[in-house]
């Protein structure tokens, strides 16, 4: 788990994944920086994240700084999103440095039982000068291996490297590749204008829809007023009408009373005659 192995870690702060339900580029960033430093103190990356292009810088220099030394792949795209896209990519800095830090105390607790025998080994402080000479074997690896693959290739290159140098420069083959190149240039650029000309028209488009729905909406607020201010045709009737059934309903509920009471007293009557009667 990230969280668990950043307080094992030592990290100052206590985080958890809902700090990264959204983007939170200041905490990714400061993460980051502590992680580089806890691998490599000595390393200077500069903290600075305030605007865009310092954040593509900051995130550009993390990334080579991890592969160059730690040999960790850093998915640039997905730390800048700052979500938890980017926490899979923390967590495979903070996974390297959990490992070691747990073969670090694997070893230290060897270094204490071997002090108790006759042979005593610090290796505890040699743990960084082992980490720096796996470090530069694998550099030194595939340096060679580089360099192998060039050499394969220095003996076709030879022949068209002598060549090209024994060959005359000619002025107009020159300006010819200079006119191609600055045309190039120039088709860039005018497909740069005709972009934010299309920006700028599309623009405008969607004002003019702006403007044209706010006086819709204006329109129909006046109609919802209008048509809440205007009398219904047949409103006295139908009030007419209303106060003739609230009199016939307080008939009703007159008689209904009349009626109850009436039938109750009936039925008392007879109860009493049974009695008599019995």
């Amino acid at each position: 788990d990230f969280t668990e192995m950043m307080r094992a870690l030592g990290y100052p702060r206590l985080i958890s994944m809902e700090n990264f339900h959204t983007p939170n580029f200041m905490l990714v960033s400061e993460v980051l920086l502590w992680l580089v430093k806890r691998y490599e103190p000595q390393t200077d990356i500069p903290p600075d994240v305030e605007t865009e292009q310092d954040r593509v810088f900051f995130i550009k220099a993390v990334a080579q700084f991890m592969a160059t030394k730690a040999h960790i792949k850093l998915n640039t795209k997905k730390l800048y999103q700052a979500d938890g896209y980017a926490v899979k990519e923390l967590l495979k800095v903070t996974s390297v440095l959990y490992g070691a830090m747990n073969t670090k105390g694997v070893e230290r607790a060897d270094v204490s039982e071997e002090d108790s025998s006759k042979f005593k080994f610090d290796l505890g402080s040699k743990i960084a000068d082992l980490k720096a000479a796996r470090q530069l074997a694998s550099e030194i690896t595939s340096k060679g291996a580089s360099l192998y693959d060039l050499l394969g290739k220095e003996v076709e290159l030879r022949e068209a490297r002598t060549e090209s140098i024994a060959r005359p420069l000619e002025i107009n083959e020159a300006e010819k590749m200079m006119k191609i190149a600055i045309d190039c240039v120039l088709d860039q650029v005018q497909k740069t204008k005709d972009m934010l000309n299309n920006v700028a028209l599309d623009e405008a488009n969607l004002e003019a829809k702006i403007e044209k729905r706010k006086l819709e909406l204006e329109r129909s607020q006046k109609r919802l007023q209008t048509l809440q201010s205007v009398r219904p045709a047949f409103m006295d009737e139908y009030e007419k009408i209303e106060e003739q059934l609230q009199k016939q309903y307080s008939s009703y509920l007159e008689k209904f009373r009349n009626m109850t009471y009436m039938e109750q007293l009936l039925d008392d009557h007879r109860r009493t005659e049974q009695e008599m009667f019995e």
